[in-house]
């Protein structure tokens, strides 16, 4: 196999025919690890700040954070009922009675020991009081009398339905790992621990364009030939996803003074440039041109279902600054658009801004009905993920899978992933699926 570090004009390699999904993908993640290695040996302390829990979500966890406290803080109930000792439960199921001599609120602990046959209506959250270490659901004991209590012996064992001090988390333990994506239970955890504000890595800053003399921006009428800019609409609300500082750099005429302009001052922004449009074969001449101008960057034509030409590299530092911009790409046609940026872009934009889990989850499902697929390419389908009479998940097309219909997009809930060697699909068989839910 050949060295997969990257594809670009100074590094020149000879292509025969497409690149793979996974290869693209590998020299992709090669590039940004570059990128990360060069940024940190310029030890920049401004890469990373203090965001308080409430702007938190969906940042890069840049300080991992250890517990400064025992959670929970003591052995509290884990639900209502009765705290008691152990010692009177058993394997038969003879009535144990006992006498309930008071009761223990969460925030309000009951004070004093209970002695033998002496049983303490608990709440959850509450601290087990001395002497028990058991509670028993308040919907498995039977009682006519307020004071008394009574159950069969063997309806729970010595030591449940009790949280046990420091079970979740111990004093000094990590609590979150640095390169987490912080979601709302990683705020809530934190909060828990008392912290209120994180150290997080600074948002990348993303300039998108559009570039074609065919498009024309919203309120302004068509004319023959023309169509309207869905594309930076559609990358603006994917970067808004991963909570970035996005550039709108609104759309770029097909002549090279102004794609050159609107690149240097792209680059002079942001961390990420990402292009839509003029990347294909019959399009890409003067693009090269430009790009052997203001950086390394190669054409790439990779062996997928939508979304075949797409660009990658790196520009060179402009103005004055050391850091160079992280390059993409990507089609025209606003299915492509997306496919690819959730393919390629999306990994590699978390990778560079501190992520420690880039890749999208992914699970199965059975085809509804047979998919039309050729060997020798990764085709993303999409797809509506539902569930079947027998409770198991079921994937159906959205219909024409064009990657100018926006629409099957629109409708879709997932992508049904057909790798690179596989064939036909039957109706029955399951697939890869990706959810778009909390991804795209």
């Amino acid at each position: 196999m050949t060295d997969l570090k990257y594809y670009s004009p100074n590094n020149p390699i000879l292509l025969t025919g497409s690149l793979h999904v996974d290869e693209a993908r590998k020299a992709i993640a090669s590039l940004v690890t570059d990128l990360l290695h060069a940024a940190r040996s310029m030890n920049n302390a401004g890469d990373i700040e203090s965001a308080t829990l409430d702007q938190a979500i969906n940042r890069i966890l840049a300080e991992g954070l250890l517990s400064p406290i025992d959670v929970p803080a003591a052995d509290n109930s884990a639900m209502d009922g009765f705290a008691l000792n152990g010692d009177c439960l058993g394997d038969s199921d003879n009535t144990v009675t006992l006498k309930v001599v008071g009761t223990a609120y969460a925030g309000k602990p009951y004070v004093g020991k209970l002695g033998p046959g002496e049983c303490l209506k608990i709440m959850t959250g509450a601290l087990m009081p001395d002497g028990c270490d058991t509670v028993i659901p308040q919907e498995l004991t039977e009682s006519a009398d307020a004071s008394l209590a009574r159950f069969k012996q063997n309806q729970v064992k010595r030591g449940e339905n009790r949280r046990l001090r420091g079970e979740d988390l111990q004093n000094g333990k990590a609590a979150i790992v640095a390169g987490r994506l912080l979601r709302p239970s990683d705020l809530g955890l934190a909060a828990s621990l008392g912290i209120a504000t994180l150290k997080v890595h600074r948002k990348l800053r993303v300039a998108i364009l559009s570039s074609g003399d065919e498009l024309r921006p919203l309120g302004q009428a068509l004319d023959v030939g023309s169509i309207y800019d869905s594309n930076r609409y559609s990358l603006t609300g994917l970067l808004n996803r991963l909570n970035l500082e996005i550039i709108d750099c609104g759309i770029v005429r097909d002549d090279p003074a102004s794609l050159k302009a609107a690149f240097i001052d792209a680059a002079s922004k942001a961390d990420v440039l990402i292009s839509s449009g003029g990347v294909s074969v019959g399009e890409a001449d003067f693009t090269k041109q430009i790009m052997q101008e203001l950086g390394d960057v190669g054409f790439w034509k990779i062996a997928m279902r939508p979304g075949r030409p797409m660009a990658f590299g790196v520009l060179k530092p402009v103005q004055g600054s050391n850091r160079k911009t992280l390059f993409f790409g990507l089609p025209g046609n606003p299915v492509a658009v997306m496919v690819t940026f959730y393919q390629f872009v999306r990994s590699a934009l978390l990778q560079l801004n501190g992520a420690s889990q880039t890749e999208p989850p992914m699970t199965q499902a059975i085809a509804e009905a047979p998919i039309r697929k050729k060997p020798g390419r990764t085709e993303f389908q999409r797809a509506i993920l539902g569930r079947g009479a027998d409770g198991k998940p079921t994937v159906k097309l959205t219909g024409s899978q064009g990657a100018g219909i926006l629409r099957s997009m629109s409708e879709a809930n997932c992508f049904v992933i057909l790798s690179h060697e596989q064939g036909n699909i039957a109706a029955g068989d399951w697939v890869d699926v990706a959810l778009f839910d909390g991804l795209l």
